[in-house]
């Protein structure tokens, strides 16, 4: 073991969380405004940014160059799976009340149970080849045309705040708020050395409200902070795991699949500190299809031999499935805290019948 490259590594990987906590807040506080502006659901956009896990792509396209096929496939089952028994139950567990889901919220949940089926029933019976990859790639695309038509033709419920929330707690933060006259003005700036004289003049201060175009710049930058976390923290960590020479499979499934969905993790307990429900629904479905869809395509159709004895075990393919059944019951008949903490108990138990049971 090279101490240095050891170092090295956790040194990279704790920048990647800092990157990873810059990244995650910029992306949730500009999706809100965005989605305000626009006057649709903060659940679209996040489904239509937050799906798209860059980092957990490139990730997939190394392995494959790499002819490490079990690493990729372990990986994005171990990401859809700490997606929801991880990332969704801290999201749960952070909301300061009940949290409320919309329409878009309900449907695109079950779109995610069809989309893991689909791939659960793929992947048991070994049909995983360029012609299923090349289903599951346009499956994909129908689904970003999907949250386009939804975007275009506004179906959607209009953005939703709790009853304990405030407009400027919730979805103004330090930039935005709504006037009397339902326009949106800017905060003024303030300072403790001022004093009174920011009350006095607050309408003289106020700035004129920023255009759409640098909110949809400000959540893209932090879209692509979280992918570029994402990206240093898997291959940190990967470097690390390897100087422990623990195996490829229980490597994707648990420690790349813990790594590279930090920043859904992320999201999610910002989104339920900030009462935003949706979005922790969105975070997880759009992050769990962009995965079963696009990312076990190009893995199908690069032809890289897949089956399921140097691959995955049944056990891995029924968690899969039952952590999307049990997260569309959860949206469908109501979220609580008592689900949260059964879901963090569960991955936690994963976790460990993966290092131990299933090691091999």
């Amino acid at each position: 073991m090279d101490l240095d490259i050891l170092c090295f590594n956790i040194a990279t990987l704790i920048a990647g969380v800092f990157v990873l906590d810059y990244g995650a807040d910029k992306f949730l506080h500009h999706t809100v405004i965005v989605g305000r502006r626009l006057g649709i659901s903060p659940t679209l956009v996040a489904l239509l940014t937050a799906g798209a896990e860059y980092e957990e792509l490139a990730v997939v396209i190394a392995a494959i160059l790499q002819h490490r096929s079990s690493l990729a496939l372990g990986n994005l089952m171990g990401s859809a799976i700490s997606n929801i028994l991880g990332a969704f139950s801290l999201g749960l567990l952070c909301h300061p009340g009940n949290m409320e889901f919309d329409s878009s919220a309900k449907m695109y949940t079950g779109i995610l149970l069809s989309v893991t089926t689909l791939f659960v029933v793929l992947a048991f019976f070994n049909l995983l080849n360029k012609v299923t990859g090349g289903i599951l790639v346009a499956v994909f695309a129908l689904y970003i045309i999907s949250i386009g038509y939804a975007i275009y033709k506004g179906i959607t419920d209009p953005p939703q705040m709790s009853d304990s929330d405030s407009e400027v707690e919730v979805f103004t933060t330090d930039e935005e708020r709504p006037t009397a006259s339902g326009s949106w003005t800017s905060a003024p700036e303030s300072s403790p050395l001022l004093g009174d004289a920011n009350l006095r003049q607050e309408g003289e201060n106020e700035r004129l409200l920023r255009p759409l175009y640098q909110h949809v710049f400000q959540l893209l930058v932090g879209l692509c902070a979280l992918s570029l976390s994402g990206y240093i923290i898997a291959h940190s960590a990967g470097t690390i795991a390897d100087s422990f020479k623990l195996s490829g499979t229980v490597f994707g499934l648990t420690v790349i699949a813990f790594a590279t969905t930090l920043p859904e993790k992320l999201l999610s307990v910002l989104s339920g500190f900030r009462g935003q429900g949706g979005i922790v629904v969105a975070t997880t479905a759009g992050s769990n299809i962009f995965l079963l869809t696009l990312c076990v395509g190009i893995v199908a159709i690069a032809g890289v031999p897949v089956n399921g004895t140097d691959t995955f075990v049944l056990f891995d393919l029924v968690i899969v499935w039952m952590s999307a059944l049990c997260f569309v019951a959860v949206v469908f008949l109501g979220p609580s805290r008592t689900a949260g903490l059964v879901f963090l108990a569960a991955y936690i138990m994963f976790l460990v019948l993966e290092f131990s049971v299933y090691k091999h």
